[in-house]
């Protein structure tokens, strides 16, 4: 009997080829489809220093009352959320005030960031003296509470979620960062910590401290926070000139147009707020300005 070559003809093979080359070139084209319909483009129109510095951005909002009743794990607050839907959805932020203080003292926050584009929850805390460990704690269950429990949950990305916190609040935002490095920014605004060593954080981060700040002395609080931070994926350092502890407490454009460029950056991932970081700004409202540019 002969012998059955297993040698294939080379027009076997040539057929073979084509057939794998047009699948592997249909397979590209599904995977390149499935990212550009996951991929959002970014919200709202190219940003300019007039946008970002006014009292109000493009989006409507509107908010939403959460009762300290129906809280689990904070005391409370207000939703800020886009009332446009057509752009997808948006990242979110929570934002807990300081010792004593209540969400009244950063209420402000809420419709200034909300119409730039995003949810944004700020949270009364469970007693008016939790320290900044239970802080960041309510700070989570607030984020837990956007993206499972309110109505405006199908509005939140929960991939891109943020913190910012006054004081014993600020304290709270880092410490939040540092237990949960799936966080895409935080802003403490002049932070209060026993801790100065937030080296293990990994969430890009901005300090805002306070020049004349005498409760919580940018040389024991903010500094040194912002030293210990690494590098990557990024921080900054701004220091209001001649501001007090409590300004975060009052409407300031500086804080929020600075709050905006950084939100925008790390949690929509928005390269168009670059110019706004980075070079540091040369701005007199700035007393000391540091960070890790470029981002």
């Amino acid at each position: 009997m002969a012998a059955t070559s297993s040698t294939a003809h080379p027009s076997h093979l040539r057929r073979l080829l084509v057939v794998l080359t047009a699948v592997l070139g249909l397979l590209s084209g599904s995977i390149a489809l499935a990212q550009s319909a996951v991929a959002e483009p970014p919200h709202g129109p190219d940003p300019t220093e007039e946008s970002i510095s006014a009292p109000r951005g493009p989006f409507d909002i509107d908010e939403e009352s959460v009762s300290r009743l129906s809280a689990r794990g904070f005391g409370g607050g207000t939703i800020y959320y886009p009332t446009d839907t057509s752009e997808g959805t948006f990242s979110a932020v929570a934002i807990s005030p300081g010792y004593t203080a209540g969400e009244d003292t950063i209420a402000w926050l809420g419709p200034r960031l909300a119409s730039q584009g995003f949810v944004v929850f700020t949270i009364e805390t469970l007693t008016r003296y939790d320290q900044p460990g239970s802080r960041a704690d309510q700070l989570m269950a607030a984020l837990n509470h956007l993206t499972e429990r309110s109505d405006v949950q199908d509005l939140v990305d929960p991939t891109r979620l943020g913190v910012m916190g006054h004081s014993m609040g600020g304290g709270g935002s880092l410490e939040a960062a540092l237990e949960n490095p799936n966080l895409k920014a935080a802003i403490p605004m002049t932070p209060w910590h026993t801790n100065k060593d937030f080296s293990g954080v990994r969430t890009p981060t901005m300090i805002i401290g306070a020049q004349n700040d005498t409760v919580a002395s940018v040389n024991r609080h903010s500094k040194p926070f912002y030293e210990s931070l690494p590098d990557a994926p990024g921080k900054a350092y701004l220091e209001l000139a001649g501001a007090s502890h409590l300004a975060p407490n009052f409407d300031n454009t500086t804080i929020a147009k600075s709050s905006i460029a950084w939100l925008k950056r790390f949690l929509d991932d928005d390269t168009r707020y670059d110019e706004f970081l980075c070079p540091p700004p040369q701005d007199p409202e700035f007393s000391d300005y540091r960070s890790t540019c470029p981002y």
